[in-house]
């Protein structure tokens, strides 16, 4: 099972937290157009994705989002199947990120 974090609680997590990894799973184009500072962007969309999600260590904690919280709640699902332990999803996506952009 995976968490739903508001955005308060996404940005203060993701900077406290010394294991954390974000993860946009937007596509480039919205990756570029403005995404949360040091997040990794692993298309959902594309055929790379599991592969890429396959290839994560496991012992970390995944802050996942996308631009309205659909797209990351399907990462974050199929994260929690490959054995994730800790996966959490900002809720409303960046449109409801209130934290800083870049």
């Amino acid at each position: 099972m995976y968490k739903e974090l508001m955005s308060n609680e996404f940005e203060n997590e993701i900077k406290k937290n010394p294991n954390a990894v974000v993860i946009d799973v937007r596509t480039p184009g919205e990756y570029q157009a403005g995404h949360i500072p040091n997040a990794l962007n692993i298309d959902i969309s594309s055929a790379e994705f599991p592969d890429k999600i396959n290839a994560l260590d496991r012992t970390k904690d995944y802050y996942v989002y996308c631009r309205s919280g659909g797209r990351s709640s399907t990462a974050c699902q199929y994260m929690v199947s490959l054995g994730f332990k800790s996966v959490n999803n900002l809720y409303g996506g960046i449109l409801s990120y209130e934290g800083e952009l870049v």
